[in-house]
This record gives structure tokens, sequence and C-alpha cells, in this order.
């Protein structure tokens, strides 16, 4: 396997995680798979890390999966991971992509599977896969809908045209726009201010939404409560409560 593919760089509590494949628009193959579920394993392993950031080197995002190594037979999907070791996992912690240039297919999908999309103005997010034959599978067409209202998603999805960060942005899909070349400096003051925050409660959010998609209210408020249960009486709720009695900046431990 060559090295590097995929770096990882930890600053602050925040893992940047960069696809360095510049010359082939940071597109999927197995190795570069391989190299982002590993970064994505440290995120979650390492208790100095809070927040992870997802990027492509050389102002583009990811062209998507490698059409040419999946010619020759590779495939850039990890078993119970998905596209890129991401698009079928469950990352314990915040996951926000920093998109410059273009997002297309699998590199879409990618960014989907990211808790939050922060986007150069001029970035652009496509899903061309119909016009090959085939549908966007590793969450595009299943996530997509619950991000933008229904015949946008239909109409990407559908027609397999692309749509422009701006565009983006006005239907909600987009948490933050950035100028060009400024898609990673906002999506790190965003992860800085997420990474301010309690480990365990930030965990809960993101397992509550992802465990009460498609329940009733009953069912869904008994499953947030079991999430939840443990935080009432963790170390970092005491720490929260004591640090705004003393008017100090809390010292989270995570647990």
């Amino acid at each position: 396997m060559s090295a590097n593919l995929v770096r990882a760089d930890a600053e602050g509590g925040v893992l940047t995680i960069t696809i360095n494949r510049p010359e082939q628009r940071n597109a999927i193959n197995r190795d570069v798979a391989v190299e982002l579920a590993a970064a994505l394993d440290r995120l979650d392993a390492d208790p100095d890390l809070a927040v992870g950031l997802l990027t492509g080197e050389g102002g583009t995002f990811s062209a998507g999966m490698d059409l040419k190594a999946f010619a020759t037979g590779q495939t850039p999907v990890l078993p119970g991971r998905g596209l890129g070791g991401l698009t079928r996992a469950t990352v314990r912690k915040p996951l926000i992509a920093a998109v410059e240039g273009w997002a297309l297919g699998g590199g879409f999908e990618l960014a989907l599977a990211c808790d939050l999309i922060v986007a150069a103005g001029n970035a652009t997010f496509g899903f061309p896969e119909v016009k090959r034959g085939l549908i966007a599978g590793e969450g595009g067409v299943l996530r997509l809908p619950h991000r933008v209202p229904h015949h946008v998603a239909l109409r990407l999805l559908l027609t397999g045209d692309p749509i422009t960060a701006v565009e983006a942005e006005r239907f909600g899909l987009i948490a933050e726009l950035a100028p060009p070349a400024g898609a990673l400096g906002a999506a790190r003051a965003l992860a800085e201010r997420v990474a301010g925050n309690a480990p365990l409660a930030l965990a809960a959010v993101k397992q509550v939404i992802r465990e009460t998609q498609g329940l009733a209210d009953a069912e869904a408020f008994v499953r947030q409560d079991e999430i939840g249960a443990g935080l009432l009486t963790s170390e970092d709720a005491r720490e929260g409560a004591l640090a705004f009695a003393e008017k100090r900046a809390p010292v989270w431990r995570g647990r």
C-alpha cells in the first residue's frame, strides 16, 4: 500500500484528514479507503481528539470512486464501512467536510456521510451516476432527500446535473459558505467551536439522531432517554455546572 494517500494531522483536539491524490482529483481507490478508515478509527479512539475534518488536497474534495482502479477489479468499498471506509461506518465523534472544488459521485457521498459540510462558494456537488447506468448507492439516494427538499434531491439524482455550493446553501445542505480556498479555515473555526463542548454530550447527540430516525415520537423519546441517561451523573455534567457557576471554561474528561 502506498503511504500518505490520506494524511491525518492533529492539532488542538481536531484531526484534519486529507485525501492526498490531487493528480487523480482525490478519487477513491482501495488504498485510500483503507487509510481513510484508519484515520477515522484514530479519531474515535484518541481521547485527545474531539472533532474530525475531512478535506481533499489540491483544490478538489473528491471526484468519487477511482473508475480506472474499479475497471481492474479493485473496490474502494470496505465491508461494513462502505465507500472510502466511511459511507456506512459509524463514527462516534463529529465529522465536518471542508469542500473545495468538485465533490462528485462518491465524493459527494463522503461529504454527506459527515455531520456538517462547509464549502467554498465556488465548490460544486453532483451525482452523475445515472449518466453511467448506476445510482448513488453509497448514501446519495438515501441521504440527500433528508438534507434538501424532496424535488431538489430528485432533480439532482434523476438528471445527474451538478449544483453549486451557493445553491446548496440556499437549500440548507451547507452549514457554512466560505470564500474560494477558504473552506478548510472556516471548517476548522467551526470544528474548534464544536470541540469546546463536552465529548460525551457530542457523541450522545450523534447517537440520538442516528438511532431515532424514522421512529414515532414516543419511541424516539424512549431511545433518547436511554442514550442520555448517563450524562446527568457524569463527571462532565458536574464540571459543566461548576464551570458555569465559577465563570470559567470547563475542563472536560470524557467521563
